[in-house]
This record gives C-alpha cells, sequence and structure tokens, in this order.
C-alpha cells in the first residue's frame, strides 16, 4: 500500500500467453511518496493491463495526481495492479481515511473484514469486522464504513469498528457515533 504519483507510462511485453503471442502490460513509472504496507524498497514500476477491458487501472502521467495504490508487490521495486485492487486519488479520500492509513488502520491487522453482500449477515469469529457498505448503501464500496471507520483490535483481542479523530480510548475501543 502507497502513496504515489504516475510519472510516464510505456507499453511492455511481460512474456507470451499459452499460444506464445505476448502478453502486454502498461508499465507506469511512479515516484513513491510513502509506504504505508510493503516490502523494505520503493516501487519504482506499477504493471498493468492494457485497459480495462482486461482488468487494467489507467493512472494519470501528468505528475500532478497522487493516489493510493494498494496492489501486489513483488518486492523487487515492482508492483502489480487490476480493477480489483485499491487504486485511489489522495485527494478522493476522507480526513478519517488519511489518518487511518497513518495512526489506525496498523492496528486491526490482526483483524479481518467479512464482506456483508445481503441482510442479514454474521460474523464468524471474535477477530471478524462485518463491512456492511455494500448491503447497506446500494452496492457502494465506497460508503460510510470505508470512509469513517476503522477495523481495530480491542484489548479484549476482539475486533471492532472504531470512528472518530480523536485517538482511541485504551481500555474499550468501539464504534463512537457520527
Amino acid at each position: 500500500v502507497i502513496r504515489a504519483k504516475a510519472v510516464s507510462a510505456k507499453e511492455v511485453d511481460s512474456g507470451n500467453d499459452i499460444y506464445g503471442n505476448p502478453i502486454k502490460r502498461i508499465q507506469y513509472e511512479i515516484k513513491q511518496i510513502k509506504m504505508f504496507k510493503g516490502p523494505d524498497k520503493d516501487i519504482e514500476f506499477v504493471y498493468t493491463a492494457p485497459s480495462t477491458a482486461v482488468c487494467g487501472r489507467l493512472l494519470d502521467t501528468g505528475g500532478k495526481k497522487e493516489y493510493l495504490i494498494a496492489g501486489k508487490s513483488e518486492g523487487n521495486g515492482k508492483m502489480h495492479i487490476t480493477l480489483c485492487d485499491l487504486v485511489s486519488t489522495w485527494d478522493s479520500l476522507s480526513p478519517t481515511q488519511k489518518k487511518s492509513l497513518n495512526q489506525r488502520y496498523q492496528m486491526g491487522c490482526e483483524c479481518k473484514i467479512s464482506r456483508c453482500l445481503s441482510i442479514p449477515c454474521f460474523v464468524a469469529s471474535l477477530d471478524e469486522c462485518l463491512w456492511t457498505d455494500w448491503a447497506m448503501e446500494k452496492n457502494n464500496v465506497d460508503g460510510r464504513q470505508a470512509k469513517h471507520y476503522a477495523c481495530i483490535k480491542r484489548s479484549d483481542g476482539s475486533c471492532a469498528w472504531y470512528r472518530g479523530m480523536a485517538p482511541p480510548k485504551q481500555e474499550f475501543l468501539d464504534i463512537e457515533d457520527p
């Protein structure tokens, strides 16, 4: 998970398919601003399919837009992204998301987020947070929970959604109403 700007793009070959035809990828050269989670080495290149029709992601290469990119790192300065990976402009993130990237999300690394696709839905264990944006907000993957809450581990070992710009309470972490 990185914050970065794309500075250039070019089409490259990335091997052959089972019939011997070349597989094309877009190679974005990026300027990494911050690594939130990943290898110790900076990411230099992000690779994706050449169009959205084959699950590629298009990035602006003017060097002005900053992105939050969550993809699959090879650990050698290369990352791969598809339509299924999180790629958002930095400006579109809520203040809670930006603060959580730096301070809160790491408190939930041992937690699992379970998607609720239709009501009713339940968690299977105490280390899960139930993500309901999709079911409650008409198939919205960027709803209230995603923008304003963080799934974090509480002092009793369970996981719960936390909301707020104030630091979490040490003795008990739970949802705070808006």
